[in-house]
């Protein structure tokens, strides 16, 4: 074993020990994580409204604080905004992450204090670096330099408050020391517009010997392409041949995935997911190649749990130890970023229970349910992974939204519209809707029963939309950057349809 990789390994021996720790006692870990919060929730306006006091037991909590989705926090929000001190935390907020609000229409504020930096945001990296060097004791991975694309600080001020992206206040926070391992340098990194930044990393990443690299592997795709046109290289090895580790987040890596291996195109490329959100950082990964994560139980997060098919009764919910494998769950966290049984709109599968383990499943909001159907997020994803396998296509981006019934004449049947664009198309699109259909009633047993003899649903609807698309509309818009997400399903068609309008539009022009 070289130096660097044997300093590592004694640097994080102290927190391996902690994640055994919280591995092997997770309800008593998050009942400390509870008991810390609510002594901070006491000293807030928030806390004296509901009726929150140090030591309050936790069935108490869950009677006098609702749970609340951003609508119902935004009142707090707004005070907050306004400038008033200890709304929502005892501290400083340090900044506030504005969304782009795909699911709201409107921006959302999401509150970052310094303890939630330090004890989420910044940890969760530095555990992907533990549970990474854990796992391969002689790996490179960290001799080099990391690579990172994310957003933006530069937003302005609310209530004497920086507007940033949670990847730009991370920046803010990391150590000088550290900044020399990474590429590019703050101020390029920082920068708001997406396109000067990744020409800004063409010219000084490729100076470095870039090891690992982060983030949203959509954005990254489209980097990745613009460095090997600038270089003029057949594939990434070529431009830093000690590349070791993608750390992936925000997305399913899955349709993706043969996309980066053309441009890594060697066994030595690993691959580590994440799951990291502007309210918090949440799951880790113990291996390569796999979705399953590690929930993260001493990230000053308090967790509980509902299952989504009880979300109409909130005696449902659960903590930690009361949830139960294969049972689809939507998220509430209460937190040291001033978050208090904030449903982040995410849902998640537990895989197991020891310790607990699970798979990202979508949103609450993003899914479609038109006709009884109830496809998530990680169904359609499954879906499109099927599809491309089937005929060799390759994905760029997605949406699905249904057709509703009355659409086709003499039908009361409807059906989902899958408008895609690929990097490469296959060569028969029908075989492609056909598998995209198989392999949803392979994964879902309800879209199969609305499948079965055309019930209720038709066979999908796959449009085409040329290469590039998503991105434009996405420009058009004025929402491009490493950290913005294509909004994949919906009940409604309103997205689906400015897409459609906007590539009449383009024929138009053109």
């Amino acid at each position: 074993m070289s130096l660097i990789p044997k300093l590592m390994q004694i640097y994080f021996a102290p927190r391996i020990r902690q994640i055994e720790h919280f591995k092997k006692h997770p309800a008593e870990v998050q009942h400390k994580q509870y008991e810390k919060l609510i002594k901070a929730c006491s000293q807030t306006a928030l806390g004296k409204e509901l009726g929150v006091v140090k030591g309050l037991p936790y069935s108490e909590f869950r009677k006098r604080v609702p749970v609340m989705e951003y609508p119902d926090f935004e009142k707090y929000i707004n005070r907050v905004r306004a400038g008033e001190k200890k709304v929502i935390w005892p501290g400083k907020i340090a900044y506030l992450a504005q969304s782009s609000g795909t699911t709201a229409g409107h921006s959302k504020y999401i509150p970052v204090t310094k303890e939630g930096i330090k004890g989420s945001h910044m940890r969760g990296p530095k555990d992907v670096a533990a549970i990474y060097t854990h796992l391969y004791p002689d790996s490179q991975a960290f001799a080099g330099k990391t690579l990172t694309l994310g957003g933006s600080n530069r937003r302005g001020m609310e209530g004497g408050i920086p507007l940033s992206d949670v990847s730009g206040a991370m920046m803010d926070n990391t150590p000088r020391i550290a900044m020399n391992f990474r590429v590019p340098r703050k101020e390029i990194a920082l920068l708001p517009d997406f396109d000067e930044k990744v020409a800004r990393i063409c010219e000084e990443a490729m100076k470095h010997d870039v090891r690992t690299f982060s983030g949203v592997p959509s954005w990254n795709l489209i980097m990745l392409e613009r460095i090997l046109k600038y270089t003029g290289k057949q594939n990434m090895f070529e431009v830093w041949p000690n590349m070791e580790l993608f750390i992936h987040g925000g997305t399913s890596f899955k349709a993706y995935r043969a996309q980066f291996d053309k441009m890594f195109p060697s066994e030595k490329m690993r691959y580590m997911e994440t799951y990291n959100a502007s309210e918090g950082f949440f799951g880790v990964a113990e291996e390569c190649y796999t979705d399953e994560m590690l929930l993260m139980l001493d990230y000053k997060c308090f967790y509980e749990f509902w299952p989504t098919d009880h979300l109409d009764d909130a005696n449902y919910i659960v903590p930690i130890e009361g949830v139960e494998v294969g049972k689809n769950y939507a998220v509430i966290i209460t937190t040291s970023n001033g978050l208090w049984r904030y449903m982040i709109g995410d849902t998640i599968r537990f895989t197991q229970a020891t310790p607990y383990k699970f798979r990202f499943t979508g949103r609450t909001k993003l899914h479609v349910n038109a006709f009884g159907e109830e496809v998530i997020i990680d169904d359609a994803e499954k879906a499109i992974e099927g599809a491309c396998k089937a005929t060799g296509a390759e994905i760029e981006e997605f949406t699905m939204a249904p057709v509703f019934m009355g659409a086709f004449e003499g039908s009361q049947q409807g059906a989902h519209e899958w408008v895609v664009s690929f990097r490469k198309a296959p060569e028969d699109l029908e075989a492609f809707a056909d598998a995209l259909d198989k392999t949803l009633i392979a994964e879902n047993s309800d879209y199969a029963g609305k499948r079965r003899n055309n019930f209720a649903l038709r066979r999908p609807i796959v449009t085409v939309v040329p290469a590039g698309t998503f991105e434009a509309l996405l420009r058009k818009e004025g929402r491009v950057g490493g950290q913005i997400k294509i909004p994949r399903l919906s009940n409604e068609r309103a997205y689906v349809e400015r897409l459609k309008a906007f590539v009449a539009e383009q024929k138009t022009d053109n």
